[in-house]
């Protein structure tokens, strides 16, 4: 999905919801580093009036400056895709992952994708099954 084409209504919306929630998480984990928005700020690279609006869950903010700073306060960046996951599948995602702690969820969903792709490559190298009659009973 390219996330310039969250253009309809329900979109758009869902993905301003997503900013806030995340901007919310930025800002409860820089709290919780005991970092400063101009700490925070600096080492990614953004004025700090500009993290105040990420913060803030400004509609305008990039989902790039969200993940940047997410990733500036040690988040998983699966905090912000999965939801866009749901998003792209339209389904409903339930709003209060994003308040916890992703990591198990990420892993798990990497591991999945893994297992995913153990299993379709060994069945490509499996030689398949002949359709052959059962031998005959021996009289």
């Amino acid at each position: 999905m390219s996330l310039q084409s969250t253009s309809s209504i329900g979109d758009a919306t869902v993905l301003a919801q997503i900013k806030v929630i995340s901007g919310k998480c930025i800002e409860e984990r820089r709290r919780k580093e005991r970092k400063t928005q101009e700490q925070l700020a600096s080492d990614v690279g953004i004025g700090v009036r500009w993290l105040r609006e990420i913060e803030s869950g400004n509609p305008k903010s990039s989902i790039e400056d969200h993940l940047r700073c997410a990733s500036g306060v040690g988040l998983p960046a699966s905090y912000f895709l999965i939801p866009l996951m749901f998003m792209d599948h339209k389904m409903a995602f339930p709003r209060q992952l994003l308040l916890d702690d992703m990591a198990a969820l990420e892993e798990y969903c990497i591991r999945c994708i893994g297992d995913y792709y153990v299993d379709t490559i060994s069945s490509r190298l499996r030689p398949p099954v002949s359709k052959s009659s059962p031998p005959e009973a021996e009289a």
